[in-house]
């Protein structure tokens, strides 16, 4: 790794952007890197590389793709074919003992996500990973605390958050457009879930290398109906459509009113099964007041528990409302709208004061040669996380619950085995 990589203390703030950012609860930490040229590529080894991880893999291409990873050999042909100067693993833990490899893009199921991130973080290398930054409560705290200690440039892949749109909302909230916060309603009607879990003894296919998958999870016989996405539907590789879309959703919410832990969690939803994440909930989470902003109650609904209407208002598939003392403000992806519509006809909306991003994978490469500032860094996506699968305990458990996150355990002993979960020999994180 070149010397110019080498993580040695925590940058200063930079001082106009960065203070701007800091007053909108843009970040709450900084990476540390000592300076490199902008001009000098960074060294990126990628691990996961087709569907989601194709995606990841065109955001970082201006750099060097020094190393493919992947369980599919089929994908690494066809990635390889267009990064042909990069070496191919089965395994991340290989990859990893590559040199010159200083960053990792990780796009992985779920359950992988923190053993792949946590190694690397060891290592001094900096990580990109995609949403939900972690399969367990426990392990979004360790990987939070690890990039704290080893100050490499960390981002979670909540790509939304880097779009003009959550920007509007983040000033028309800190301008009081709607009066204080108490209520947050966030839905989809995304169904990640149901079905028994396979039990035909399938054949392996040639090209999967089925053990290299299943990573830190239990054994259990291949079956195609696990890749390449329905793995979200099993609580040992995902945590359902909560798991699946609770961070870009509930992202706004977190960055718009500075939540960082819920101090009680609960949720509904059909008789859980042990093995399989439902075709729809609805969770809960109470917030305190932090300073002069009041306490608030986050309701999260998905699939066949999503409402029709929210406060009155017909709602389309996927979005967030805010419900304010003077009126309520909705948004998706790429819209937002104030309502009652007829008080806000004449209403000037602030001026943007938020800084465009530069990307959101474009603020992680640069965070990685100059130390500037990510706003998904480790830090705070390890507790949106955190709040994120404390629902699905709370759906598993059907209690609800007190969060000490100082201390980090529930008022449940159910929902404290929960928390985390035993990797086998070999996936530690």
């Amino acid at each position: 790794m070149s010397t110019s990589l080498h993580r040695r203390h925590f940058l200063q703030r930079a001082a106009a952007g960065g203070a701007a950012l800091a007053a909108s609860g843009y970040f709450s930490s900084l990476p540390a890197a000592e300076s490199k040229s902008p001009n000098e590529k960074l060294n990126i080894g990628c691990v996961g590389i087709m569907n989601r991880g194709a995606d990841n893999v065109a955001g970082v291409e201006s750099e060097n793709i020094v190393a493919l990873c992947d369980i599919d050999d089929k994908y690494l042909s066809a990635q390889g074919e267009k990064f042909s100067k990069a070496r191919r693993y089965h395994d991340f833990r290989k990859l990893l003992e590559q040199s010159d490899v200083e960053a990792i893009v990780v796009s992985t199921p779920d359950h992988v996500h923190a053993p792949a991130s946590a190694a690397a973080i060891r290592l001094g290398k900096h990580v990109y990973c995609e949403k939900p930054l972690t399969h367990t409560v426990r392990e979004a705290r360790t990987l939070a605390d690890l990039a704290a200690r080893h100050k490499v440039a960390t981002q979670m892949g909540t790509q939304i958050h880097a779009e003009e749109n959550y920007r509007r909302v983040v000033e028309l909230i800190e301008a009081d457009a709607i009066g204080p916060v108490r209520e947050v309603h966030a839905w989809t009607g995304k169904g990640w879930g149901g079905g028994p879990r396979p039990t035909a003894n399938e054949q392996i296919p040639a090209n999967i290398h089925w053990d290299l998958w299943l990573g830190p999870a239990k054994e259990r016989p291949y079956s195609h109906v696990y890749l390449p996405a329905n793995w979200r539907r099993w609580w040992d590789f995902g945590n359902g459509t909560l798991g699946d879309m609770g961070c870009h959703l509930l992202d706004l919410a977190f960055w718009a009113l500075r939540l960082r832990h819920p101090t009680s969690v609960s949720a509904a939803g059909p008789d859980p099964d042990p093995d399989t994440a439902p075709m729809g909930l609805v969770a809960t989470w109470e917030f305190p007041a932090r300073g002069a902003l009041p306490p608030v109650k986050v309701i999260w609904y998905d699939g066949e528990r999503m409402p029709k209407q929210v406060r009155d208002r017909e709602v389309p598939g996927f979005g967030i409302m805010f419900i304010g003392d003077k009126g309520m403000l909705w948004a998706d992806y790429g819209q937002l709208t104030l309502y009652p519509e007829k008080q806000y006809d004449d209403y000037q909306r602030p001026k943007p004061s938020i800084p465009k991003s530069v990307g959101h994978h474009r603020e992680w490469i640069n965070a990685c040669k100059q130390g500037t500032p990510t706003s998904c860094n480790f830090d705070y996506s390890g507790a949106l996380t955190e709040t994120v699968l404390l629902g699905t305990i709370a759906y598993r458990t059907q209690e609800s619950f007190s969060w000490d996150p100082a201390a980090f355990k529930t008022s449940s002993d159910r929902a404290n085995g929960l928390l985390q979960r035993p990797h086998r020999a070999g996936w530690s994180v």
